[in-house]
């Protein structure tokens, strides 16, 4: 949530960043106007009040003189009457500019580029080039079946479309690059590891931004406050959710593996077949909360931190900036890095890594204690995925996979599956 004193300011600011989006300035107005109302409704509530404290003492002053305080009396009565209902329409006022509030993207850093979607966006750099086959290569569904690593079907008949059973070889290989990933992340990285719930409350939601904007894409508990979380980001930024913390500690860093659940609202027709677009899959969560001087380059350690997993693996990728129309809801700035997949022949989203500033802080009151006093001030927080681990496994079937319908396994993987060399 942006800071109302910043939007009052520098409006125009605002504006443009929305204007860059291809958003609608009207929310921007919206809240300038809510705000003006409120401050003066504030600055007239206050004059009863000093009203009121005068009528007070000056009914004191008459009943111990033993005069006539009546008219004073009803007049206390009256301004107080006004001053509850100005108060409740304050709150009224208020709860609307939050929701107002609540409706405004984050504004863009200087250095995004503008565009209007993601075939604006810019590559930044390349490591690997796409693999190479001298046979028709298969599509991972299809090599995951074959092997019997991947049951669509019957994941299908318990649970419904996009949805997978891992089965045999196939689980170990999932299992094998969650605990691959956590290592890299805690052993060299510096991230400590978190476990966190699957289920958060609507608080918690709305403190990484994805309420209310974005409820259509959430899987609600019904008949209670439950949410299935999207990512891992949720839980573990929420785990300094009204907290106060030393600046010495930061940057903090925390690395989690959870399952995540989409609806996927709106992606009918869209990746029908295989692991890329899922209802439940697994994933390796990065989150940083960062001084604010310093968080850029956070966000660019971050980046390096998931295209490292990329590399050990040596899966070919390429890293994006993304332009101001593909930039989410509550990023100032986001890379991704998208891994080549033969079957699509192009590549795809793997990791997506974005510094929110404080953005995200201020909605969840995450602040630190200056080292050299002064009022707290608000972190800024970052996450990317550390991987997407459904995606590296579609990544591995199609880039390592052989003519004779087997699968070589990376040889940083091999350790983690008991010295194997191939699936199949």
């Amino acid at each position: 949530m942006l800071d109302i004193k910043f939007i009052r300011s520098d409006p125009e600011a605002v504006k443009e960043s929305l204007r860059k989006r291809g958003g609608d300035t009207a929310l921007v107005e919206a809240v300038l106007n809510l705000d003006k109302e409120k401050r003066e409704l504030m600055a007239e509530s206050e004059q009863l009040k000093n009203r009121r404290n005068v009528v007070s003492d000056e009914i004191a002053a008459l009943k111990k003189s033993g005069g006539d305080a009546q008219a004073k009396i009803l007049e206390m009565r009256e301004v107080s009457q006004t001053i509850k209902d100005m108060d409740e329409k304050l709150r009224r006022l208020d709860a609307e500019m939050t929701e107002c509030l609540m409706g405004i993207p984050n504004v863009l850093h200087k250095s995004v580029p503008e565009g209007e979607s993601d075939e604006d966006n810019r590559v930044i750099r390349e490591w690997g080039s796409p693999t190479a086959f001298d046979f028709e290569p298969l599509a991972h569904w299809d090599i995951g079946e074959h092997l019997g690593l991947l049951d669509f079907e019957r994941a299908g008949k318990i649970a419904g479309a996009r949805f997978t059973v891992y089965r045999d070889l196939g689980a170990k290989l999932e299992r094998a690059l969650v605990n691959f990933m956590l290592d890299l992340h805690t052993g060299q990285h510096g991230y400590t590891e978190i476990f966190p719930p699957f289920l958060v409350n609507r608080g918690s939601m709305e403190g990484t931004g994805q309420l209310p904007k974005f409820e259509q894409d959430m899987f609600k508990v019904e008949g209670s406050d439950y949410y299935l979380i999207p990512t891992a980001e949720v839980p573990v930024t929420n785990l300094l959710r009204e907290e106060i913390v030393p600046e010495a500690d930061l940057p903090i860093k925390y690395a989690a593996y959870s399952a995540c659940f989409r609806a996927e609202a709106g992606a009918h027709g869209r990746d029908t077949r295989g692991l890329i677009r899922q209802h439940q899959f697994n994933k390796v969560e990065l989150v940083k909360f960062a001084h604010p001087d310093t968080s850029y380059e956070e966000l660019e350690t971050l980046t390096g931190n998931a295209e490292r997993v990329l590399e050990l693996l040596e899966l070919p990728y390429r890293t994006v900036v993304l332009c101001s129309g593909d930039v989410g809801f509550s990023s100032a700035k986001t890379y991704d890095v998208e891994v080549w997949m033969p079957s699509y022949g192009t590549y795809r989203e793997i990791s997506s890594c974005s510094n929110f500033e404080d953005f995200r802080a201020r909605r969840a009151n995450i602040r630190f204690k200056p080292s050299g006093g002064g009022k707290p001030r608000f972190v800024h927080t970052l996450n990317g995925s550390g991987v997407a681990v459904g995606r590296t496994v579609a990544a591995i079937l199609e880039n390592y996979q052989e003519e004779d319908g087997t699968v070589e396994v990376p040889e940083v993987l091999r350790p983690y599956l008991g010295g194997l060399e191939k699936l199949g």
